[in-house]
């Protein structure tokens, strides 16, 4: 596969993806960043448990 046809290719595809929007109507962007920090928060506080000893 050359540049030129994969860069074809990714072009075509991206747009494939302007007729959808990108994002999907369930998705909310509070509650997927809440989330994230949420677990993010847990693996940080599980992690420092962990590491008592320094």
């Amino acid at each position: 596969m050359s540049f030129h046809s994969a860069a074809a290719q990714l072009v075509t595809l991206a747009a494939e993806g302007e007729e959808h929007g990108g994002n999907h109507d369930s998705l909310n962007a509070w509650v997927t960043g809440g989330g994230a920090f949420i677990i993010l928060m847990l693996l940080l506080w599980i992690t420092t448990r962990f590491n008592r000893d320094r």
